[in-house]
C-alpha cells in the first residue's frame, strides 16, 4: 500500500464512515487520523460508542453524526459535501439475522440503497461497500441481505450512466478480532476455563486481520473503477484447529464441543463464485471481478457467448491455502486482539 497516494488522495477530502463506530471503523481512524484528510465523518446510531470514540481520539477532524442508514433523509444530510464513502453500516450477526430478517432486510438492503442514492445525488466521489463472504451462495438471511446489497450498488453502477460517483464492492471472509466474531469469544471462553464450542470438526473459516480489511478498502479507494468487487487473497484454517490454537495460545485447556451448525451456518465459505471467475481478474493478491456491461437483451449475445474459459474451481475456504496450529498462534500472537 503507497502511502504516499493514499495522502495525496486524503488531502483536503471529507471521508464518511457508515457505521463507523464499529471494530472497522475504529481501525480506519487509527490508520488514518494522520494523513491530511479535512474531515472523517463518524455516522452510527449508537451515542454511547460515539462518545467513547470521542474521547479516546480527540481529535477536531473527526465529525461524529448520529443517524440511521435506513432514514434517506438523515443519510442524504450526512453525505453532503462528501468526497468518499465507506459503507459499513449493517447486521453482521447470522443467528440474530435468521431470527429478525425483516431487520437484516432493513438495514443491509434499505440502507445500502439509501447510502447509494445519497452519495449520488450529493455527487461523492466514490463509495465503497463492505460486503462478506456470506453473500456467495447465500443460504441465510445475513448472505442473502448482503447479496442483494452487492446487487443493487451493480445496478446503480450499470444503470446511472450520468452518475458521477464511482461505486464499488470489497468483499472479505473473517475478520479477525472484530467485535462478536468467533476469536473473542474463543479467548473470552478460554479464559474462564469455559468449552469452546465448535458445529462441526470440518468446518472451515477464511482468516483476515482488521489491517488487512482495511487495506483492502484503500485499494479499492485508490484502484476501483465503477461496478469493481474487490476481493482479499487469504489463508483460511478448522475452526477446530482455530479452538486447539486459542488454548494453546492462552495456555489454557479446556473441554471442545462439537454442537451442531447454529441457524444458517455454512460448512465452509466461498469469497468468489464459480460464475464470477468468468469476469475475475487475478493480481498476486487479490481477485477483482470485473463489471458485467452486458444489457438486458441476451439475443445480442447468443451467437457470441463469452469465449473466456471458466476457471474450475470457486475460490472458497476449503480450497484455498489451509493454516496448520502451530501458523494460527503465530497469527493470532500478531494479531491486536485486545486481551488486558
Amino acid at each position: 500500500m503507497n502511502n504516499k497516494n493514499i495522502a495525496n488522495s486524503f488531502k483536503n477530502k471529507t471521508l464518511l464512515i457508515t457505521g463507523g463506530t464499529g471494530s472497522f471503523g475504529k481501525t480506519v481512524l487509527s490508520r488514518l487520523i494522520n494523513y491530511n484528510f479535512k474531515e472523517i465523518i463518524i455516522f452510527s446510531r449508537d451515542e454511547r460508542k460515539q462518545e467513547n470514540l470521542r474521547h479516546a481520539f480527540q481529535n477536531d477532524r473527526i465529525k461524529f453524526v448520529i443517524g440511521d442508514v435506513r432514514d434517506y433523509n438523515s443519510i442524504e444530510d450526512a453525505t453532503n459535501g462528501v468526497d468518499y464513502i465507506f459503507h459499513a453500516a449493517a447486521l453482521k450477526q447470522v443467528p440474530s439475522c435468521e431470527f429478525y430478517p425483516w431487520e437484516a432486510y432493513k438495514t443491509n438492503i434499505i440502507g445500502t440503497e439509501n447510502t447509494i442514492n445519497a452519495a449520488i445525488k450529493n455527487k461523492s466521489k466514490k463509495l465503497i461497500l463492505l460486503s462478506t463472504d456470506k453473500a456467495v451462495y447465500p443460504i441465510n438471511a445475513m448472505g442473502m441481505t448482503k447479496a442483494m446489497a452487492e446487487k443493487i450498488l451493480l445496478a446503480k453502477s450499470r444503470i446511472e450512466k450520468n452518475n458521477k460517483t464511482i461505486l464499488c464492492i470489497t468483499r472479505y471472509g473473517n475478520v479477525m478480532g472484530s467485535r462478536a466474531s468467533v476469536i473473542p469469544r474463543f479467548i473470552n471462553l478460554a479464559k474462564k476455563n469455559q468449552s469452546l464450542p465448535v458445529t462441526d470438526s470440518r468446518m472451515t473459516r477464511f482468516m483476515m486481520s482488521l489491517d488487512q480489511s482495511v487495506n483492502l478498502v484503500l485499494e479499492a479507494l485508490l484502484k476501483g473503477k465503477n461496478g469493481d468487487i474487490f476481493i482479499q487473497k487469504s489463508k483460511a484454517c478448522k475452526i477446530y484447529d482455530l479452538a486447539k490454537a486459542v488454548h494453546i495460545f492462552l495456555n489454557k485447556k479446556s473441554k471442545i464441543n462439537i454442537t451442531g451448525p447454529r441457524h444458517g451456518e455454512k460448512l465452509n465459505e466461498t469469497l468468489v463464485s464459480y460464475e464470477e471467475m468468468a469476469f475475475a481478474k487475478e493480481t498476486k493478491d487479490h481477485f477483482i471481478i470485473k463489471k458485467d456491461n452486458r444489457s438486458i437483451n441476451y439475443n445480442l449475445y447468443e451467437h457470441l457467448g463469452n469465449k473466456k474459459r471458466i476457471k474450475l474451481n470457486d475460490y472458497s475456504s476449503d480450497n484455498t491455502e489451509q493454516l496448520n496450529i502451530k501458523e494460527i498462534i503465530k497469527l493470532l500472537e500478531s494479531t491486536n486482539l485486545n486481551l488486558e
